[in-house]
């Protein structure tokens, strides 16, 4: 059979199978297309799709079939409208849902409309960064009020020997405090409440020796105490107890252009500040030790802090190098560190945004670089006039800054070991030549930092400029 069966006289052309049912009387004959309910209807199939409802449908779905990248994901989107097996065939004229789905795929030209932009994740905190700026150079106030107590030719190398070692027990500390407060405050306040005491021992206990057990010791016990201390508030977020308890030391520093305040207040005012500092960071842990413990889990490796304590050491040295020469240039630098680590923020967040906008590993290898220039960029220029203001000149200052800040970038990202080496490499040698007097003497350090700076900013291209640190 090639075709539909006729029935009925005349009837060949119809679509419609139309069977009669019995009735005591025959009814009045009326035209064949008005069927009454006492027909039965039997629809053929179609001879092929509606192409004008396929269109409609197309039409009515093309935003969300656009995107689509197979038409299993069409078939998928017909299914949540309702539409039926029975619905695709006899309003759409296709055998099954997935026959519809392939036409409207074919149909609808492929849209890939842009991800929603999201929160970034890495948004600075700037009063937050600013504040860490001041405090890491608030407490320098304390030796403008008790300079006159005391010789600084003959007892700065004992102060110098506690700050270099605290500088660098901190950063170890530090970073396993903070691999610590993942798995809980808790966990966070026991490491500091061990570690930091011991520091403090330990930085005391070596300036000893170059105090030969003199009193100076115990104020380089002192230094060592606050150090410790304004470490672990640092770590535990209480940047702003940690500015009310150094608010003696701005006080007093404060009126000193105008008043004398007599060696009581000179020598008052800083112990003031180290015991309000010790009191603070006694309630700041009391209050992290009453939180519940965390679930046991592996300690990490204390390890895995060693190179953060060796870059520590090493930054101190190569500070240190500098301050002999421009001390007003190493408090410019120090109150740089906040807007340095607003720019750390920067970076990870503008990273993230240029990892979204890249297409291809090369694409986001050239933005990962441009971001990287533009960040180190604006931390030099915020320097430069500090330089040029304090006769350090860009040649010296710049080049060290440029190595902290991309040192501290690759440690924000794990990267731990080659800025640890390589820092480590410029104080040694920059120290070598300054303390043993060989040619050029302290002008070294410019062109030794330079030289650690251009190899760091090639690890940070290299290792920073893949997806994987970003993701």
């Amino acid at each position: 059979m090639s075709g539909p069966m006729s029935l009925e006289p005349g009837g060949a052309e119809q679509d419609t199978l139309a069977l009669r049912l019995a009735r005591p009387r025959p009814p009045r004959r009326r035209p064949r297309w008005a069927l009454d309910d006492t027909t039965l209807a039997v629809r053929l199939p179609r001879r092929g799709p509606d192409e004008e409802a396929v269109s409609a449908l197309a039409a009515e779905l093309a935003d969300r079939v656009g995107p689509a990248v197979h038409p299993y994901e069409v078939a998928a989107l017909l299914e949540a409208e309702g539409l039926s097996a029975a619905t695709v065939s006899e309003r759409y004229g296709h055998p099954n849902l997935f026959s519809l789905a392939s036409a409207l795929y074919e149909r609808v030209p492929r849209t890939f409309p842009d991800p929603s932009a999201a929160a970034d994740p890495w948004r600075p905190d700037t009063v937050r960064c600013l504040l860490r700026g001041l405090l890491f150079a608030l407490p320098a106030l304390a030796y403008l009020l008790t300079a006159p107590l005391w010789r600084a030719d003959r007892y700065a190398a004992v102060l110098i020997v506690a700050g270099v070692v605290s500088w660098a027990w901190g950063q170890a500390l530090g970073h396993r405090a903070y691999l610590r407060l993942v798995r809980g405050r808790r966990e966070a306040a026991r490491t500091l409440l061990t570690g930091a005491p011991l520091g403090a021992a330990v930085a005391t206990g070596l300036a000893a020796l170059p105090a030969a057990g003199g009193p100076v010791t115990v104020l380089a016990g002192a230094q060592s105490l606050y150090l410790a201390a304004a470490g672990v508030l640092l770590v535990l977020g209480r940047e702003r107890l940690l500015l009310a308890a150094l608010s003696p030391l701005a006080a007093g520093a404060a009126v000193l252009p105008w008043w004398e305040p007599g060696p009581v207040l000179r020598a008052g005012l800083p112990l003031l500040a180290l015991l309000a500092t010790l009191a603070v960071t006694a309630r700041v842990l009391w209050a992290g030790l009453a939180v519940p413990a965390a679930a046991d889990g592996p300690r990490p490796s204390p390890r895995a802090s060693l190179p953060y304590g060796l870059f520590g050491l090493a930054a101190a040295v190569l500070v240190l190098l500098e301050g002999r020469r421009h001390p007003y240039a190493v408090i410019a630098l120090t109150l740089s560190m906040g807007p340095a680590e607003w720019l750390l923020y920067r970076y990870r967040g503008w990273s993230v945004a240029a990892l979204r906008a890249s297409g291809t590993p090369r694409g986001f290898r050239l933005r990962s670089a441009a971001v990287f220039g533009g960040c180190l960029s604006a931390y030099l220029l915020l320097l430069l006039p500090a330089a040029l203001l304090t006769g350090a000149g860009p040649a010296t200052l710049l080049p060290l800054a440029a190595v902290l800040w991309t040192a501290l970038l690759l440690q924000a990202f794990g990267t731990a070991w080659p800025p640890a080496l390589l820092c480590a490499a410029a104080a040694g040698g920059a120290g070598a030549v300054t303390w043993l007097d060989l040619p050029p003497g302290p002008a070294v350090l410019g062109p030794v930092c330079a030289l650690a700076a251009l190899c760091l900013a090639v690890c940070a291209i290299r290792l920073l400029g893949r997806p994987s640190p970003h993701a």
